[in-house]
């Protein structure tokens, strides 16, 4: 069976270059039609139809096909809206992260998305590049001659899988060879049956897992895990001398760092003087106290993370124990499972939700960011991603 057939055309594929490297992958946007063909049985009997065109499902109510999928509206990564970055030009060191919207952003910006990207010449060097793009091109590094493509969605579930603390591998469809990226809720639930985007078919891989690209551009450059530690600075302000606003994310491991240097992690500051597109505070710290409220480091962490995920729209909310009025924060799986039930981080004893919404994960941090936002000069900006739900 040939190679065509057997992925049954799953987009415009450009090339594979060897069978340790993602694709270098063309995708089709709302001015093309969808192809959409019985792709496989599904458990309750009926079955899944899925887009070649989109690499999305296509299943109606009664398990119908669709007359589109469900991915035929979505605007594809725009050629200018790609970094071309050849590593070898960067001696000084390459770092690039998830990039996903501030927990709290009192500024008039546009909502950060995508690959943040840090580059320096030669180590001593300013920042040459400290932008982010929806997707980027590498180059270099033994990479083959056209380069190989990281897009916005692998590097946000991959920053949100770090938080959480799973280990990612490169897993490939065995139907059609398709890398393979586990999204939301599969994004922290190590499985070994997965849904190809490919080919639309299920797989299982040899052992239980997560799956995401960037481990294969990471493994082909031979690229170590590099150490990171906590920020040395402390910062204390008051958002009346930022009249521009502040911005705040929670720090995540890098997904392709280069350099010598260690990694710090904290909290990560923007704050601005005036309205502008430069920040005049842009740095992280180990502690942060703002009009007089302190952050705790890893509230930001996991809120940043849980805010991304689909599967937990609505769900993370404060809660306190019933017991000792202890404010919950919610670790562990119970930090990206809805529960009704759980167990005191203060005293250890078990409670229950209360309210409309039972299933729910605890975290301090959004009654924390309303008493903030009580101190700021405008609202704060409410972001979303808007990126498609993945669950069972």
């Amino acid at each position: 069976m040939n190679e065509k057939k057997t992925l049954q055309n799953p987009g415009k594929q450009l090339k594979m270059f060897k069978t340790d490297l993602p694709p270098i992958y063309d995708p089709s946007g709302p001015e093309v039609p969808c192809r959409i063909f019985a792709a496989e049985k599904r458990r309750d009997g009926g079955t899944r139809y899925w887009c070649q065109t989109h690499r999305a499902d296509a299943t109606a109510k009664y398990g119908k096909p669709a007359t589109t999928c469900i991915a035929a509206d979505t605007q594809p990564i725009s050629s200018d809206e790609i970094l071309s970055l050849d590593l070898n030009k960067y001696k000084g060191g390459v770092a690039l992260w998830g990039a996903v919207p501030a927990v709290y952003d009192t500024t008039r910006l546009p909502m950060d998305r995508g690959i943040h990207v840090h580059a320096r010449v030669t180590p001593d060097a300013e920042k040459e590049l400290d932008w982010t793009h929806r997707a980027v091109r590498l180059f270099g590094c033994d990479l083959p001659e056209d380069g190989v493509q990281i897009d916005e969605i692998d590097a946000i579930y991959y920053m949100v899988s770090s938080v959480f603390g799973f280990e990612m591998s490169y897993i490939k469809c065995t139907h059609c060879g398709w890398p393979h990226l586990d999204k939301d809720w599969f994004s922290v639930h190590p499985h070994r049956r997965h849904l190809c985007a490919g080919c639309g078919r299920h797989f299982h891989d040899r052992t239980t897992g997560v799956g995401n690209p960037i481990v294969g551009i990471r493994d082909a450059c031979d690229f170590k895990k590099h150490e990171v530690q906590p920020a040395a600075r402390t910062l204390e302000i008051q958002q009346s001398q930022y009249l521009g606003g502040i911005q705040i994310w929670g720090s995540n491991p890098a997904l392709l760092w280069t350099g010598d240097t260690i990694e710090e992690e904290g909290i990560h500051v923007h704050a601005f003087l005036k309205d502008s597109e430069e920040p005049d505070l842009d740095d992280t710290f180990r502690e942060v106290t703002i009009d007089g409220i302190q952050l705790d480091p890893n509230m930001v962490r996991v809120l940043m993370a849980q805010s991304v995920m689909p599967s937990l729209e609505g769900r993370v909310q404060p809660l306190s124990c019933n017991a000792c009025d202890h404010s919950q924060f919610d670790a562990g799986a119970a930090a990206y499972t809805p529960s009704n039930m759980h167990t005191c981080s203060g005293c250890g004893v078990q409670f229950r939700t209360t309210g409309r919404k039972r299933n729910v994960v605890a975290n301090p941090l959004p009654a924390i960011l309303n008493d903030l936002a009580k101190f700021a000069s405008r609202a704060p900006q409410q972001h979303r991603l808007e990126l498609r739900p993945e669950t069972l």
